[in-house]
């Protein structure tokens, strides 16, 4: 990600070079950081962070995969060296502090990299927002951008069952002027994407039906006009069910970070 006249995303390398440090790391992921669809979200996510004021920089080229899919899917050797290679890193610039719009990131770095020696403060995105939103650092706008339409959220399952996560990301929304209604399988009876475990990276097993387009299907029941995600795996399974079985419906798929930034006046 390069430096733009209008977005500041500072490296650790630079803000080391000048003896700074940052209040926190942005770990972005590798779909933060090239998946067409979620580099929206990091962009809205650094924005909202520039307007609040918050310093904070990223690894840029430093960073690498997590080893989550690897480790998911078995080969525990190369989550190890790419664990290992990350930590070196983080340990490297004495980072204390991270967050991350990827629960997967999330899960990995703060319950799994502590036994390879990499102890951080770990936050998910949501929690942080929920945090700047409670602090006061980020004012919502007057106005009807999400009036009258009703929010529904997807829990992720690497933030919900895996870490217990289920406020942080329903408080965010609260803070926009919209109806949340919630799926019948939500929270600790929520419903997986169909990602989770590595599965978003092999063919689909033998059955009658996908878990996505069985996860469109309690969308659409809700009667939501938007659902809200925080997770890439997330947002990419249930925009492809919702596109392949109620394109008509125009339901959309965002992010906490994009619904709340185009809403916020920092």
């Amino acid at each position: 990600m390069s430096n733009s006249a209008t977005i500041n995303i500072p490296t650790m390398a630079e803000l080391a070079a000048r003896g700074e440090a940052p209040e926190i790391l942005f770990w972005v992921g590798c779909a933060g950081s090239y998946d067409e669809r979620y580099k929206s979200v990091t962009k809205a996510f650094v924005e909202i962070l520039n307007k609040v004021g918050i310093r904070f920089a990223v690894l840029g080229e430093e960073e690498t995969c997590t080893g989550d899919p690897a480790r998911r899917a078995g080969n525990e050797f190369l989550f190890q060296m790419q664990a290992m290679a990350n930590i070196q890193v983080l340990n490297g610039y004495g980072i204390k502090k991270i967050v991350t719009a990827c629960p997967h990131c999330f899960n990995t770095i703060k319950n799994e990299y502590p036994d390879l020696g990499g102890e951080y403060e770990v936050l998910h995105h949501a929690e942080f927002l929920q945090q700047l939103i409670d602090a006061g650092k980020i004012k919502m706008t007057d106005g009807s951008t999400y009036q009258g339409q009703k929010i529904t959220y997807h829990d992720s399952c690497y933030l919900g069952r895996a870490n217990d996560i289920y406020e942080a990301p329903r408080s965010v929304l609260a803070a926009l002027d919209a109806q949340l209604v919630e799926m019948k399988r939500c929270r600790t009876n929520g419903l997986c994407c169909g990602a989770g475990g590595a599965q978003m990276f092999k063919e689909a097993e033998p059955g009658k039906k996908e878990i996505n387009a069985e996860r469109a299907d309690d969308v659409v029941a809700s009667g939501a006009d938007i659902v809200a995600t925080a997770c890439p795996f997330c947002m990419t399974m249930l925009q492809d069910g919702l596109r392949h079985n109620y394109e008509e419906k125009g339901i959309k798929v965002l992010d906490l970070a994009q619904l709340l930034n185009s809403r916020d006046k920092g």
